[in-house]
C-alpha cells in the first residue's frame, strides 16, 4: 500500500498540469487522422516530462509513444486524443451551443483519456525513479479511435510488441472495471459506377449508380432479418451522384459498418454485405468497387487484471465530487430523458437506490448489464498482450456518448476529478503488475489461453493503409 500512497501523491502533484493539457485539446477538437495540433501538445508533455519519445508510430504522423524506466517488464498506458464531427458545443453550458469553428466537439471525452493515461504514465515514471524498481512505463498516444482503427494498425506494424500488459480507461458515468465486451467492426465502401444520360431524353442509355447504392440498401435490410441478433450494420451516403435529377447519377458511393460478437462471425457477415452489393450492382447493370477503410477486433478480457483493478477502485474509493459538480451535472440531466437516464443504470447492471446526478457507487466485478455495445481499436491490442480498461464518472448519469452535453462536460471540474481517480487507479493496477511476478505470470497465462487456438490475425488486409489526412497547412 505505501507504493500506492507514493504514487497517487504523485498524481497529486501533476494534476493541474493534465487537467490543463486536457482543456488544451478540448479547446482543438480534430477528427481522425488529423490530430496534429493535439499530438503536437501530446509530444510537447511528454519531453517536457523527461520521456524518451518517438514519433510517427507505426508510419502515422498522429501517433506516439514515450517510455521510461528500465529493464523489468514493460507496461503500457493507452491514450487517445481524437474527437467526433458536429458535436461542437460550449463548455458548461447546459443547452445545445456550438461554438464558432469546424464543427467538432469531444463528445467522447477523448481530451480526458489521453490526459489521465499520461498523468498516470509521468506518475509511474517518477515512481520508478524514486523506488529503484525495475521496469518500463510506455505512454501510446492513439489517434482516430472513431472509425480510423488506428490501433489496429499499430498492432499490425509491431508497435505493440514485447509489451507486457496494457492498461486504459474511458470516460463514462460509472466507476467499474471496463466488461471486456465489444463488437467487431468493419467500415467497407461500395462504390458503384455506371453511366450518365439524359434522365427524360435517354434513360434507357443511363446505368444509375445511385439505383445500386439504393438496392444494395433495401437488400441489406432484408439481410437484418437474418443476422445473430448482437450483430449490427449501419451505413452512410458517402456520395449520391449529384444533385440534378435529370442526370443519371454514374457515380455513387456508400459507406457501411459491419459488426459481429467477434472477427470470424465479423468476417462471415462481410463476405455476405458483399454479396449484397454484387447483386445491386448485376441487377442495375452498374459495376461496384469494395475497399476496406479500417476494421477492429472483439476484446479479450483478462481477469487476473481485471481482478487486480477492482481491488484498487475498492482501495481508493469513488470520485470525490462536490456540491457544484452534482448541481450542473443535475441540469445536465434536465436535459436527458428519463429513458436515457434509466438506460445507463439497465447497461450498468444496477438499480439506483438514491440515484444522484453523479456516481458515488462502484460496481462489482461480475455484474450484468442490459448488453448494448459498440466497437473499440482497444480489441486489437488486447488480442496481442493482455489488456484492461477502467471506467470512471466525469459526466453526469445518462449522458449519451457522442453528444453535445457530453462535449458540453469535458473540461468542467467534475471531469478533472474524473481524470485524476483514474489516473491513479491505473498507475495502482501499473504496480501491481510490476511488484508482483506472480500476477505478472497469472495475468499471461490467461491471455495465452485465449489465444493459443485462435492467434491475433489483423482484420484489416495488409494492401490497406491508414486513411491519413494531409496537414491542415497543405490543404
Amino acid at each position: 500500500m505505501q507504493n500506492k500512497a507514493l504514487v497517487w501523491k504523485l498524481v497529486d502533484e501533476h494534476r493541474a498540469e493534465f487537467c490543463d493539457l486536457s482543456d488544451r485539446v478540448w479547446g482543438m477538437p480534430e477528427i481522425c487522422y488529423t490530430e496534429y495540433r493535439s499530438v503536437a501538445e501530446h509530444t510537447a508533455m511528454l519531453k517536457q516530462q523527461g520521456f524518451r519519445v518517438t514519433e510517427n508510430v507505426a508510419g502515422i504522423p498522429t501517433a506516439v509513444m514515450g517510455e521510461t524506466g528500465e529493464g523489468g517488464p514493460i507496461i503500457a498506458i493507452l491514450g487517445e486524443y481524437d474527437a467526433l464531427p458536429g458535436l461542437s458545443q460550449e463548455s458548461g453550458v447546459a443547452r445545445p451551443s456550438p461554438l464558432p469553428g469546424n464543427g467538432h466537439g469531444h463528445g467522447c471525452g477523448h481530451n480526458l483519456l489521453g490526459s489521465a493515461a499520461m498523468l498516470a504514465a509521468t506518475a509511474l515514471k517518477e515512481w520508478l525513479a524514486e523506488t529503484g524498481m525495475p521496469g518500463r512505463v510506455r505512454y501510446y498516444g492513439c489517434p482516430a479511435e472513431e472509425g480510423g482503427a488506428a490501433k489496429s494498425f499499430m498492432a499490425r506494424a509491431g508497435a505493440f510488441d514485447g509489451v507486457d500488459v496494457a492498461i486504459t480507461w474511458h470516460p463514462s458515468g460509472h466507476h467499474e472495471v471496463a466488461k471486456a465486451l465489444s463488437l467487431a467492426n468493419t467500415r467497407m465502401d461500395f462504390a458503384f459506377t455506371g453511366r450518365s444520360s439524359h434522365a427524360a431524353a435517354s434513360p434507357h442509355l443511363g446505368r444509375s449508380a445511385l439505383d445500386g447504392v439504393e438496392l444494395m440498401n433495401v437488400g441489406v435490410q432484408f439481410l437484418r432479418e437474418h443476422v445473430p441478433q448482437d450483430s449490427r450494420i449501419h451505413y452512410a451516403m458517402l456520395d449520391s451522384g449529384g444533385i440534378a435529377p435529370n442526370v443519371v447519377q454514374a457515380k455513387a458511393t456508400v459507406r457501411y459498418a459491419i459488426r459481429s460478437r467477434d472477427v470470424h462471425a465479423m468476417f462471415d457477415l462481410n463476405e455476405r454485405v458483399k454479396r449484397v452489393a454484387q447483386g445491386a450492382a448485376l441487377m442495375t447493370d452498374t459495376k461496384v468497387d469494395i475497399s476496406i477503410m479500417s476494421a477492429v477486433s472483439n476484446l479479450l478480457g483478462n481477469r487476473p487484471l481485471e481482478e487486480a483493478m477492482q481491488r484498487n477502485f475498492e482501495a481508493l474509493g469513488t470520485v470525490p465530487f462536490d456540491e457544484a459538480d452534482l448541481a450542473f451535472a443535475a441540469e445536465i440531466q434536465s436535459t436527458l430523458s428519463p429513458e436515457e437516464i434509466a438506460s445507463d443504470y439497465r447497461k450498468a447492471g444496477v438499480k439506483p437506490t438514491n440515484p444522484k446526478p453523479l456516481s458515488d457507487f462502484i460496481i462489482p466485478l461480475d455484474t450484468h448489464g442490459e448488453t448494448m455495445i459498440g466497437s473499440t481499436d482497444v480489441g486489437d491490442v488486447s488480442w496481442v498482450l493482455p489488456t484492461v480498461q477502467a471506467h470512471v464518472p466525469t459526466m453526469a448519469l445518462g449522458t449519451p456518448g457522442h453528444s453535445w452535453q457530453l462535449t458540453a462536460q469535458g473540461k468542467m471540474p467534475a471531469a478533472h476529478k474524473g481524470l485524476t481517480h483514474v489516473a491513479k487507479i491505473m498507475a495502482a493496477t501499473a504496480i501491481d503488475v510490476l511488484t508482483d511476478k506472480m500476477l505478472l505470470a497469472q495475468v499471461k497465462k490467461a491471455h495465452f489461453e485465449q489465444t493459443s487456438e485462435t492467434p491475433y490475425h489483423c482484420p484489416i488486409p495488409e494492401e490497406v493503409s491508414p486513411p491519413l489526412q494531409p496537414r491542415p497547412e497543405t490543404l
